[in-house]
């Protein structure tokens, strides 16, 4: 939830605000959604990728350092 709710409320946010520049103008193109989410979610990733990544390493460097304590 960490890693994706960032890009995700990114996304949803963009969303919005794209459907009501739609429905205030009554334009219908279906790619007016989809180039201002892909445009947001690489701003998105590059700003908040190193920490994502340190998120995700973190988790499997204590996932791996619980293993032999889950076995013995």
């Amino acid at each position: 939830m960490l890693a994706a709710g960032p890009l995700l409320l990114a996304s949803l946010l963009t969303g919005l605000l794209v459907s009501i520049f739609q429905a205030a103008t009554q334009i219908n193109e279906m790619t007016l959604t989809f180039i201002p989410k892909l445009i947001v979610m690489f701003v998105v990733l590059v700003l908040l990728g190193p920490w994502t990544l340190e998120l995700m390493v973190d988790f499997m460097v204590r996932l791996f350092n619980s293993i032999p304590g889950l076995i013995g």
